[in-house]
């Protein structure tokens, strides 16, 4: 028996799994302590401005855990209160939320708030008007001293009652960033926001995987929603049914709108989603819906109709490319159509797409998404930024 066998060129160490292991938690000792060291000079670096986030509407878990990246303890979804944290650009930003968020009954850390509300129909507006009020409470007692909105606009753009608490009205918001196309956007002080996903239904953020980007998928398209009397959803449908393309669709449609999913119609939505290369996108009351952005998560393309809905929404001073003025400023690869009549020369060259090329414009639509909302968040802490933080100018 001798102490070293050879084995080809390397000798063999009776001991060497010991040492490699005794190596390799020392080594994870000491990135441990780097990391600790980190954390504590990052702590230590001031970081200019602190923003707390109240989240009294769904939009504001797009915001935090889609754009921001952000995460939430205690992760589930039904906890009365829920906060995380996060350091960007010079801003270290707080996120609340929950049912156990109301006003005054939380301590306020910051002088720089950002209130995220539902504006979308009058009893929304009534509790958005609260928080609104307890804002001005905390501003007028100089515990606050800047505040930003995030708002769920309504489908039809009617926000008028938002104006007088703007600044520029003689209010004190300093900053409105607005779902839809609110005509008053003007890139100073209004800004338009994306509606992103269906979040008060849970819907996922979504990590892109090989299957995701790679699998044929069974279906060209994919519809499931409701179908409204007389809408261009009708006719969408008897288009499919024509020509029997709803054999190579998934389509489901019900007659009533149902805003709680169950766990199968849910399931069901997820799976068409990944299923279908296209998803289409017909008008609701507004054209800009939740299933362009899910459908960009799971790498299906929206086809969208590009049409203005009846309302108060569109052609700012500023731009007039509305509808979805932010995601064409933004050159969303989507497909735009004026009527449904155009989906069944889409739907041909669908067929004729190879695998490789539908591969390819997956990888170009996942990489606009995720550009988008990185793109979103930077814009989001700049404005901030800006119009918080004193300026350097003499």
């Amino acid at each position: 028996f001798t102490d070293h066998v050879a084995l080809g060129n390397e000798e063999w160490n009776p001991w060497d799994a010991d040492e490699k292991n005794e190596l390799a938690a020392s080594q994870q000792r000491y990135e441990a302590n780097l990391k600790m060291i980190k954390y504590a000079r990052s702590h230590l670096e001031q970081t200019s401005l602190r923003v707390q986030i109240w989240g009294k509407a769904a939009i504001g878990l797009y915001l935090w855990q889609h754009i921001f990246g952000g995460h939430l303890e205690p992760a589930d979804v039904t906890a009365q209160w829920r906060e995380g944290s996060q350091k960007a650009g010079k801003t270290y930003f707080s996120f609340l939320t929950g049912p156990s968020v109301v006003p005054g009954y939380f301590s306020v850390e910051t002088e720089h708030v950002v209130l995220v509300l539902n504006g979308r129909e009058p009893a929304k507006v009534a509790y958005a008007t609260q928080w609104l009020r307890f804002a001005q409470t905390l501003m007028e007692t100089r515990k606050v001293q800047r505040v930003a909105v995030v708002l769920l606009g309504n489908e039809q753009c009617n926000n008028a009652w938002i104006q007088p608490y703007l600044k520029r009205n003689g209010g004190f918001v300093n900053l409105l960033f607005v779902t839809y196309d609110y005509a008053f956007v003007n890139e100073e002080d209004i800004f338009q926001w994306p509606l992103g996903v269906a979040t008060y239904r849970s819907f996922p953020v979504v990590e892109p995987s090989w299957s995701m980007l790679h699998d044929p998928r069974s279906y060209l398209c994919n519809f499931l929603g409701t179908v409204y009397k007389n809408s261009s959803r009708e006719t969408l449908i008897k288009i499919l049914k024509q020509d029997g393309l709803d054999k190579l669709c998934w389509i489901a449609a019900r007659e009533q709108w149902q805003p709680q999913e169950t766990n199968v119609s849910f399931k069901n939505y997820q799976d068409a989603l990944l299923q279908s290369d296209l998803t289409l996108c017909p008008v609701g009351i507004n054209t800009e819906c939740y299933r362009i952005y899910e459908a960009c998560s799971y790498g299906s393309l929206p086809v969208i109709e590009d049409v203005m809905t009846p309302g108060d929404c569109g052609n700012s001073s500023l731009y007039h490319s509305a509808p979805l003025q932010l995601l064409k400023t933004m050159a969303a690869p989507f497909i735009f159509i004026k009527n449904w009549k155009e989906l069944p020369a889409i739907l041909e060259k669908e067929k004729k797409m190879s695998l490789q090329e539908k591969i390819q414009r997956r990888k170009k639509l996942l990489e606009w998404y995720r550009n988008f909302k990185a793109w979103m968040r930077q814009k989001f802490i700049n404005t901030l930024e800006n119009a918080f933080l004193p300026s350097d100018k003499g």
